[in-house]
C-alpha cells in the first residue's frame, strides 16, 4: 500500500458493503415463501453443523467462541464480506451450471450500480495520472448463436493499482475506475483503463480473525468486475483474471476458472491490451 492513511478499514468496508446491500436487495421477495423449502435447507445446515460437532467433539469453549465470532461479524458489519468470499462461489456455480456462454463467477461485495455512462470507445473514470499499466480491454458481445448484441451494457469496476475500490476507501473519487459501457451496432467495446492490483480484504475485523486463527491468507488475485446484459438475454455476472498474476491458484474467494484468465500483450501505443468476447444465453 502506497499510503497506509488510504487503507480501507474492515469496519467502513462493512458497513459501506452492507449499506449496498440493503439498498440494492430490498425488492427481493419475501412474501409466499416456501416453507417446505426453507425446512429442508435450514435442517440439512443445521444438521451438518451437527455432524461437525459430533465428529470433533466441539468443546464448550470453541462453542463459545465461535457464538462470540459469530456476534461480532454482525456487530463489524462483515456478513457481505463473509458470505462474498467463502459462501457465494458455490451459489454461482448451481446457478451458473446450465450456461452455455460466457463462465460467471462471484459478484463480491463492491458493486456499486449506476456508474457514469460511456460510449463504446471510452476510458473508465480516473484521476489525472491514475498509478498503474494502462490496460486496453477490447472485445465483442454476442449471443449463443453468434449474433451481435448491439447496445449491450458492460458495468465495470475494479480496484486501483493500490487494491482499493472507490466508495469502499478513503480518498478516491466517486466513480474513480467504475463505469456502465454501452457496445456500438455490432456489441463492440474498447475500454482504456488500468491493470488493477491484488488486494487483501480487509483483515483488522472478524474476517480478518477467522483468516489469522485458521493460518489462511486473505488475498484475491488483480481481477476486473464485469456484469454484462442486453434485453431477451441472461445477464452475465463475471470477473477477469491476468495470467501469470499472484495467488490466480489459491484465490482467498475461490471464484477463479481457467476460461476468465485473460492473456495480455504489449500494446503498440504503450502499456498492454486484451481481447476477450462475452457470449450472453437467451433468457429463459
Amino acid at each position: 500500500m502506497s499510503d497506509t492513511a488510504l487503507t480501507p478499514t474492515a469496519a467502513a468496508s462493512g458497513a459501506s458493503a452492507t449499506e449496498r446491500f440493503l439498498t440494492d436487495k430490498t425488492s427481493l421477495p419475501t412474501e409466499g415463501t416456501d416453507t417446505a423449502r426453507v425446512n429442508t435447507l435450514a435442517t440439512e445446515v443445521l444438521t451438518a453443523v451437527h455432524d461437525v460437532i459430533r465428529r470433533h467433539r466441539v468443546t464448550y469453549d470453541e462453542y463459545n467462541a465461535l457464538k462470540a465470532w459469530l456476534i461480532a461479524v454482525g456487530q463489524d458489519g462483515e456478513w457481505p464480506l463473509f458470505l462474498d468470499v467463502w459462501i457465494e462461489h458455490v451459489v454461482e456455480e448451481v446457478a451458473g451450471a446450465a450456461r452455455e456462454g460466457s463462465k460467471g463467477t462471484i459478484e463480491g461485495p463492491y458493486y456499486v450500480p449506476g456508474a457514469p455512462a460511456l460510449p463504446s470507445t471510452a476510458v473508465l473514470p480516473m484521476r489525472e495520472n491514475e498509478p498503474g499499466t494502462p490496460l486496453l480491454f477490447q472485445g465483442q458481445v454476442t449471443g449463443v448463436s453468434g449474433e451481435p448484441l448491439g447496445g449491450a451494457l458492460l458495468e465495470m469496476w475494479q480496484a486501483d493499482d493500490d487494491g482499493l475500490y472507490a466508495q469502499f476507501a478513503p480518498g478516491l473519487p466517486e466513480w474513480n475506475l467504475r463505469g456502465s459501457v454501452v457496445a456500438d451496432a455490432e456489441g463492440r467495446f474498447a475500454v482504456t483503463t488500468v491493470e488493477p492490483a491484488p488486494y487483501q480484504i480487509p483483515t483488522d475485523g472478524s474476517c480478518g480473525r477467522l483468516i489469522a486463527a485458521a493460518g489462511w491468507h486473505a488475498w484475491r488475485p488483480a481481477h476486473l468486475h464485469l456484469k454484462v446484459s442486453a434485453p431477451g438475454y441472461e445477464p452475465l455476472t463475471t470477473q477477469l483474471y491476468f495470467r501469470g498474476g499472484e495467488h490466480i491458484q489459491d484465490d482467498v474467494a475461490s471464484a477463479v476458472k481457467p476460461e476468465l484468465v485473460l492473456d495480455p500483450r504489449p500494446a503498440s501505443g504503450g502499456g498492454n491490451e486484451v481481447v476477450y468476447d462475452f457470449v450472453l444465453d437467451p433468457a429463459s
